[in-house]
């Protein structure tokens, strides 16, 4: 897991979030006020879409009325480097 920090105000909070989920690595994302307090920790499963997220959204989208800046951390799965493999000689005995 790869994690990263976006520092943002609180009127943009819920947007980026629903960026963040559309790219679709993201397992968990964690909320912290200027702080560093911890406002709230939501973990992401895969297929998680539409009705399901609601819940998700409504809570950071009342998180965005009371903050004016917060951090985002976000922790992503690591996608994994497709390997080359060399063509094999064949060899002429």
């Amino acid at each position: 897991m790869t994690k990263e920090s976006f520092s943002i105000h609180g009127i943009n909070l819920l947007e980026k979030v629903k960026e963040l989920i559309a790219e679709g690595n993201v397992r968990k994302i964690t909320i912290t006020d200027k702080s560093g307090k911890e406002l709230a920790s939501f973990p992401l499963t895969v297929g998680v879409v539409g009705a399901l997220l609601m819940p998700v959204l409504a809570a950071i989208g009342a998180i965005a009325a009371l903050v004016t800046e917060c951090t985002i951390t976000v922790e992503r799965e690591e996608t994994a480097e497709p390997v080359k493999e060399e063509p094999v000689k064949e060899q002429n005995s």
